[in-house]
């Protein structure tokens, strides 16, 4: 049985219907004074009745609200647009072509050169001596870039401060695989952003800045960047939190001294991403790809500066080369971290004189390389002072002093020292700082000077 095959839908008449249609048509046609119509005549005068009645009837109930005919059929002949597959293919096309390869480039030793398997000196002719520096510049790390602006024949590229951290010269590919020298602007290791210069020749597209506060929980995003230096490379995903504090180390020494605002998405980033634009689906940049979390068991986890949190930072490199901040003017390790090294070489001279690598305790037990603080029973946070140079040095602070309160605030590590310092003060401001010195405890009050892009 077919899907219409019943009595309802069937298209044939019986013998009788017909014979009963035909007698009725007769005895209809000869009534006097009647004109004779046809039934598809009947049938479309009573189909025509049926629906004015009933466009009435909508009129009389709603008033005729939101009946607009020719825009509900436009809506529909254009919803195919606007499905997530066309608004991904249109975003990423508005981008793509102002997106970038960022390759830092520095002298190396002499070595085995990748993918060659010979040496800097086998490569050139010559011989390689130890230690000896090879004398050109080799690419030693690759990341991305997005243009987003033209300005007097220059093309200037937003990315990452870690892509060309230690660079001697930088290289910039763009998407048709041509290779252009950039010029470092500006850079700034505390928001991990960078500006670079190239010439602006032929460049004809410019990603449009959007806003990052208007981005929701489980809004699809896309990456767009150089992931392990494959080029131009897209992933897609959602943003799993608009708004994440995570701590990071400014030194890459595994201590954190610093909390990173952060855009959280569930897109994939891998090294090379560093710099790229993540865009929404409008094609819009709303953030700079910055960071993933990298440990076994743990995917999904991107993270992005935020675009509004950016674009301050950028517009400071293109105007000064650097971001200015409130400068006190110490070189600091956490008080905490004085104490751990402590008690691990306090262990390891309890054992058998030595640290499990020969240093951090003499023969005799004592401790090596770490100074007596000689601070108050009840004191266990602070920073010590390693160096103190500009305003704090004229102060009087030195090294060793134990840095616990600014103003009112308690000190308990690095990070909260710069915190208070790059959200509470300004330039100029008077501060209080309060410190131990042998045991005692002393004040000091001074300005705040400018941090300028040396210090």
């Amino acid at each position: 049985m077919g899907l219409f095959d019943d009595d309802f839908y069937s298209t044939k008449v019986s013998r009788r219907a017909r014979s009963t249609s035909s007698r009725d048509e007769f005895a209809f046609s000869n009534k006097k004074g009647i004109r004779s119509w046809s039934n598809v005549q009947v049938a479309f005068v009573a189909s025509f009745t049926s629906a004015a009645a009933v466009l009435l009837l909508f009129v009389l109930v709603f008033g005729g609200g939101g009946l607009d005919i020719g825009s509900s059929a436009a809506s529909v002949s254009a919803s195919g647009s606007n499905s997530l597959e066309q608004r991904t293919i249109q975003a990423s096309a508005k981008v793509r072509p102002a997106v970038v390869s960022v390759i830092n480039e520095q002298t190396v030793p002499y070595g085995l050169l990748p993918d060659t398997g010979k040496s800097d000196g086998q490569a050139e002719g010559g011989t390689a001596e130890e230690g000896q520096l090879s004398g050109s510049k080799q690419e030693v790390g690759v990341g991305s870039g997005v243009i987003y602006k033209l300005k007097d024949g220059k093309a200037y590229i937003i990315t990452n401060n870690h892509v060309i951290a230690g660079a001697e010269s930088v290289k910039v590919m763009l998407v048709n695989g041509e290779k252009r020298e950039a010029r470092i602007v500006g850079s700034d290791q505390i928001t991990d952003l960078a500006v670079l210069e190239m010439d602006g020749k032929d460049i004809k597209t410019v990603a449009q800045i959007g806003q990052s506060s208007k981005l929701q929980p489980a809004e699809f995003v896309l990456a767009i960047g150089n992931p392990l230096g494959l080029g131009d490379s897209l992933s897609m995903g959602i943003v799993s939190k608009t708004h994440r504090v995570v701590p990071v180390s400014l030194n890459e020494d595994g201590v954190y001294d610093w909390q990173q605002e952060v855009i959280q998405v569930n897109v994939s980033i891998n090294e090379g991403n560093s710099g790229g634009p993540l865009i929404d689906m409008d094609g819009k940049v709303v953030g700079i790809n910055s960071m993933k979390i990298a440990e076994v068991g743990v995917e999904g986890l991107g993270f992005a500066i935020p675009i509004d949190n950016a674009m301050p930072v950028i517009d400071s490199l293109m105007d000064k080369g650097y971001v200015s901040r409130p400068y006190l003017g110490v070189y600091t390790v956490d008080l905490e971290q004085y104490f751990a090294q402590k008690n691990m070489d306090g262990q390891a001279a309890a054992g058998d004189g030595t640290t499990e690598q020969g240093q951090g305790a003499t023969p005799g037990g004592e401790a090596t390389d770490l100074p007596e603080l000689n601070l108050p029973d009840e004191v266990f946070e602070g920073v010590i002072v390693l160096e103190a140079v500009g305003p704090a040095q004229e102060a009087g602070i030195k090294l060793n002093d134990v840095i616990v309160k600014l103003d009112d605030k308690s000190i308990s590590s690095t990070m909260e020292l710069r915190q208070y310092l790059y959200e509470e003060k300004h330039i100029g401001d008077e501060i209080k700082v309060t410190y131990y010195r042998g045991g005692k405890l002393k004040t000091a009050s001074f300005k705040l000077a400018e941090k300028t892009k040396d210090e």
